[in-house]
């Protein structure tokens, strides 16, 4: 069984075999890729973009798909196009890299005409698809007028699908990782329920659990506007943190997590100031028994249907079931913060998927009943693997006993 057995290299323990993962992430995208009838990749999304080269990047607020990209053709290794700011650090540390070339920020039609032609079109000419067929996560709409202009023979459709296909199931090496990102996590979430009392506002506890986050290593929040709301800000849920002070008699939830190696760790908890009231009970028990419903049909053969139908059933049987948080229930998770599938999704399109071993998933029931004082809004939510047998929780946070009927 894994376990997060620490992030130093050592001499006396086998930990994480990145070259042997990086290497497995690229066999899989090839797979998905031959299996397509698109001819190559160009990826702009960061959890892509990492999966096919590893490149950590600088995140600047707001141009999440403008600053890295990389290009993938059939049968060949992945071209890392990185801002000018990462191409030195890539050249001299990522030895991997089939090659790395510098790019613009990707908004300034002038420098994106000047990428498309100058870069991508002898790139994508050296492979002998300019007239081919492309797959593509994000664009901004300058660089898909451009890419029209200066390569008219060029097809771009969609191509996220095909990298959420390679990524749905996680390789043991992935979920070794994910287990370092929870117990991170874990730490995180801990020390904001720790530091959770009255007299304190919202913000200070973050702040606390964000120091943890960074003192044990981690990269960035699950949440990048991290989620501590109390009280009434539960009741609807306010999802980011706020000036509000903490009162006796105020649930509190955190939704904060972590990111390791790439790898995300999404996990939340709800506490109470003091003590709390019978229908605040109601409500947590109602959400606990609804999550652990849901958890029990993470099995092979089930499908996202029955785990989402289990969950509304349980926290119907508290008569809550109207009361649900509109937002699916739960998603899948690694690279990508949130990816699919997605559990309990009610808006068009929602897809029924069968569940397979080593999908996984951060499941999270929200219920949330006005006009309570304290606030009447719980969420709880785990890190959870579809085995071969019985699901596993990877997420260790204690539920809150006093909170249960």
């Amino acid at each position: 069984m894994s376990y997060g057995r620490g992030q130093a290299a050592v001499d006396w323990e086998e930990r994480y075999d990145f070259p042997a993962l990086r290497a497995q992430r690229v066999a899989k995208v090839r797979g998905e890729l031959d299996g397509s009838d698109l001819d190559g990749l160009v990826l702009w999304k960061n959890e892509n973009v990492r999966y096919l080269t590893s490149l950590r990047a600088q995140i600047i607020a707001g141009k999440s798909s403008s600053l890295n990209g990389v290009l993938m053709a059939k049968g060949e290794e992945p071209v890392l196009l990185c801002s000018g700011g990462e191409v030195d650090k890539a050249l001299f540390g990522m030895p991997w890299l089939a090659a790395a070339h510098p790019i613009p920020i990707m908004e300034q039609r002038e420098l994106v005409d000047g990428f498309v032609r100058e870069i991508l079109s002898p790139l994508l000419k050296d492979r002998g698809i300019d007239d081919g067929r492309i797959g593509m996560d994000a664009a901004n709409l300058s660089l898909l007028e451009s890419i029209r202009e200066h390569l008219p023979d060029l097809e771009v459709v969609d191509g996220d699908t095909v990298m959420q296909q390679a990524r749905w199931i996680k390789l043991a090496e992935e979920l070794a990782i994910v287990e370092e990102a929870c117990a991170i996590g874990d730490s995180v979430t801990q020390r904001a329920l720790d530091e959770t009392k009255a007299g304190r506002r919202e913000q200070e506890v973050a702040g606390d659990a964000m120091q943890t986050l960074y003192y044990l290593g981690g990269e960035m929040a699950h949440v990048i506007t991290p989620f501590v709301a109390t009280g009434e800000h539960m009741s609807p849920p306010h999802r980011i943190c706020t000036d509000k002070i903490m009162r006796n008699g105020d649930l509190c939830f955190i939704d904060i997590g972590a990111m390791w190696n790439g790898y995300f760790a999404d996990i939340g908890r709800t506490t109470i100031v003091g003590k709390p009231t019978r229908r605040q009970k109601e409500v947590y028990t109602a959400v606990y028994e609804g999550l652990m419903a849901g958890i029990d049909k993470l099995r092979p053969g089930n499908t996202n249907q029955d785990v989402a139908d289990a969950i509304i059933e349980k926290v119907g049987s508290y008569g809550f079931e109207d009361n649900l948080f509109s937002l699916f229930i739960g998603h899948g998770i690694g690279m990508g913060a949130n990816e699919p599938p997605y559990i309990g999704e009610t808006l068009p399109g929602a897809t029924t998927y069968e569940l397979k071993p080593n999908m996984l998933f951060a499941i999270e029931p929200l219920v949330w009943v006005p006009d309570v004082q304290g606030g009447g809004g719980v969420r709880i939510e785990d890190m959870c693997l579809v085995t071969d047998g019985d699901p596993r929780v990877l997420s260790r946070v204690e539920y809150e006993e006093k909170l249960m009927l």
